[in-house]
């Protein structure tokens, strides 16, 4: 069909990721829809590039229509892949990236590779939807995160998006039937509560373990995607890439002068 949007899809999980696959069936209906993804995992990857090898890509299937490629580098790799590369001198309507195991709410947005990839794609003005469901199982039921996407991609095409905003969308880990509908969010105030733990491998050599939680700061507040979350929402929260703090700069004015 002529003039069907042109959508981009990636994740950090990789392309055998589940999530991924639950993202192209919500989007697939939507427009032309092409895949490049990590060929692994590149979780909690945040903004990286690639610079130090040959960023490579291949194509490695097309199915019901939908062409497939992975890549050695990074989600944000995949973007410029996708601009550059796969899609060069085509307009990408949407880029989507996910379904992530695991919500990337407050703070964690930072360290997210599904979400860094809607961010890059922002930076190029390209409406961009980071998909996350609040399940870190490999066998993860994504049934309610496909209706959801669908009805937000929905919304994005129609509505379109402010130019360099993305929207960060978390789901919780709930039957459909229990979920309360959409919340709009702002970010949660918090922090990860991280420990290196100590284990000795098999060789006597020491080695650690990155674990933690998410320490949230204003658990009561009802317009942050935490409280969504944890009450049956999903959290949709309109991001962009301006790390100002704007107060501060009236706050500081006095030292240009001092």
């Amino acid at each position: 069909m002529p003039n069907r949007p042109l959508i981009l899809i990636t994740n950090d999980d990789g392309f055998e990721a589940s999530g991924l696959a639950a993202l192209v069936e919500a989007a697939k209906d939507f427009g032309e829809v092409v895949v490049i993804s990590p060929d692994g995992h590149r979780s909690g990857m945040g903004h990286a590039i690639t610079m130090s090898v040959p960023l490579r890509v291949k194509h490695y299937k097309t199915e019901n229509g939908i062409e497939y490629y992975r890549t050695n580098g990074t989600s944000v790799d995949c973007v410029k892949l996708g601009q550059r590369v796969v899609l060069r001198g085509r307009k990408i309507d949407l880029v989507l990236s996910g379904v992530n195991h695991g919500s990337n709410s407050s703070v964690s947005i930072i360290y997210s590779g599904t979400m860094a990839a809607a961010i890059e794609a922002s930076f190029e003005g390209l409406p961009a939807i980071g998909f996350s469901l609040l399940d870190y199982s490999p066998k993860a039921d994504f049934s309610a995160a496909v209706v959801y996407a669908k009805q937000i991609i929905k919304n994005v095409l129609k509505d379109g998006l402010p130019k360099h905003v993305c929207l960060n969308v978390n789901i919780p880990k709930l039957p459909f039937a229990e979920i309360k509908g959409i919340k709009i969010t702002r970010q949660t105030l918090g922090y990860w509560y991280e420990d290196l733990e100590e284990h000795t491998d098999p060789f006597g050599g020491k080695y650690y373990w990155l674990a933690g939680h998410l320490e949230n700061l204003e658990p009561e507040a009802d317009d942050t995607c935490e409280w969504a979350l944890h009450n049956g929402y999903v959290s949709v929260m309109p991001v962009h890439f301006d790390m100002t703090s704007h107060k501060t700069i009236n706050d500081l004015k006095h030292w240009e002068h001092d």
